[in-house]
């Protein structure tokens, strides 16, 4: 047995005996901080112009506040699951609380747009390092329902993605824009006082050591290529040097971090979690699903302004509807996973959010666009809260003393592909003649990639029963 496994059966055998109130109330406290997280993605969307209005800044350093983000989400999400893994889950929880918390308060004081550039970098690296901490966290209290209580955690992080332009029209209509930061400092501070109190303090190491050089040379292939993909949203030509150098950068530290990794005796992310059995072809579906799923969800309140004229608070209202369907079905998903396996919720699931990306683009005659596209949004939902549990759960039975790596990757994974979409299309519609069309027809070109990566749903080793 190896020594991560030695260091993750004892916490198993622990957490059922562990009173249910207590693993509970750990549940909430790491939801809250996910969900706190999640919505800090997507919440400055609503308030952009607001931010740009009274930090004087152009657009371009004005969308950079929700890239830069993502980009360090996307950074720091295997870090933190590799450190966590190792070091402990409580540690790096609440440290990521506290670094999410200050930096918060720091955003929602900020004097000039490039302040908040800055800030909004660090503060992803809090936001990003949640989930797979509190992954580790979840997966520890429940034991033999960690299958369930994970698949019901980990979809609360696109919930909240949904939820958070909602927030930012609350709060830019009703108070500020700096109110979408503020509000989340209370909530940290909260967060860390309970989980010093109630998350357990002797957990040891988890086995293993950090690979300093695996980990720099993978951060550096993540930063780069997610740079050059950025730039393209921001209108550069895919020729550009912007776009191809980084892109080469990209290319030649990935040849390093493999070639590393293959020969080092404790490789940062083992070759195994990247391209062998189920992982490889989870990582690829994780990816695609991240670009047509998560992505698209940033594009629907403006195909709605563009194409239809709808107003900008009612068409962020069009996510709530997604949210409602992904409430709908999620919970009841989860707990059918133990008799369904994972190949046929994420079969279904893929369909219906291709569905509905196809019934956006395709408005019937005389239908009022807002409730088309309203039941659209709500058909793409129930279909990400049927397949999301099932593809969160697919591959962690086989890596049990490695949860908080495998959420780190897996979220790393989804993120790229989001930001490609969203930068790829952005960069599409800024020349295009008819922007509102120009967006239908990408909901169509990401619902036949949804329906294209289904197959492989096949290749997923399935599983029944708890683990």
């Amino acid at each position: 047995m190896t020594q991560t496994a030695k260091a993750d059966t004892p916490v198993a055998a622990r957490a059922d005996d562990e009173p249910l109130p207590r693993r509970k109330l750990v549940f909430v406290i790491v939801s809250m901080g996910l969900f706190m997280a999640s919505v800090d993605q997507t919440v400055v969307a609503t308030a952009l112009t607001s931010i740009q209005r009274e930090l004087h800044a152009g657009v371009q350093w004005g969308a950079w506040t929700i890239t830069i983000y993502s980009l360090g989400q996307v950074l720091v999400m295997p870090l933190a699951g590799k450190i966590s893994d190792i070091y402990g889950r409580k540690r790096v929880f609440v440290l990521a609380i506290v670094l999410f918390t200050v930096t918060s308060l720091l955003c929602g004081l900020s004097q000039n747009i490039y302040m908040l550039v800055v800030l909004r970098a660090i503060q992803a690296l809090g936001g990003g390092s949640i989930m797979p901490a509190a992954s580790g966290i979840v997966s520890d209290h429940f034991g033999r329902n960690r299958d369930r209580a994970l698949g019901m955690f980990t979809s609360i992080f696109p919930i909240g993605g949904v939820v958070g332009p909602i927030l930012g029209g609350i709060f830019v209509t009703y108070w500020s824009w700096r109110g979408i930061f503020l509000v989340n400092v209370p909530i940290g501070v909260a967060l860390i006082i309970l989980g010093s109190i109630f998350f357990p303090t002797t957990e040891g190491r988890r086995g293993g050591r950090l690979d300093i050089v695996g980990s720099l040379t993978m951060a550096a292939t993540i930063l780069a290529a997610m740079l050059g993909i950025a730039t393209l949203g921001d209108g550069a030509k895919w020729y550009s040097p912007g776009v191809l150098v980084p892109e080469l950068v990209a290319i030649a530290f990935g040849w390093l971090f493999v070639r590393h990794t293959r020969r080092a005796p404790h490789p940062f992310i083992s070759m195994q979690l990247l391209v062998g059995k189920g992982f490889g072809i989870m990582n690829l579906i994780n990816f695609l699903y991240g670009a047509a799923a998560i992505g698209f969800s940033a594009l629907v309140p403006l195909y709605a302004q563009e194409r239809f004229g709808i107003p900008p608070l009612e068409s962020g209202t069009l996510l709530t509807a997604r949210a409602v369907g992904m409430i709908c079905i999620a919970g009841l998903a989860v707990f059918a996973l133990r008799r369904t396996g994972y190949r046929m919720p994420m079969v279904v699931g893929f369909l219906l959010v291709s569905g509905g990306l196809v019934m956006m683009f395709f408005t019937p005659p005389g239908a009022s666009p807002y409730l088309w596209l309203s039941i659209a949004a709500a058909i793409t939902g129930l279909g990400m809260g049927l397949s999301v549990p099932a593809a969160n759960n697919a591959t962690l039975q086989f890596a049990k003393g490695q949860i908080a790596g495998v959420s780190g990757l897996r979220g790393m994974f989804r993120q790229a592909g989001s930001i490609m979409a969203v930068s790829v299309v952005t960069a599409v519609i800024a020349r295009a003649s008819d922007p509102g069309l120009s967006l239908g027809i990408s909901f169509l070109v990401l619902a036949g990639t949804l329906i294209a990566v289904t197959p492989t749903v096949l290749l997923v080793p399935e599983h029944r029963g708890s683990w």
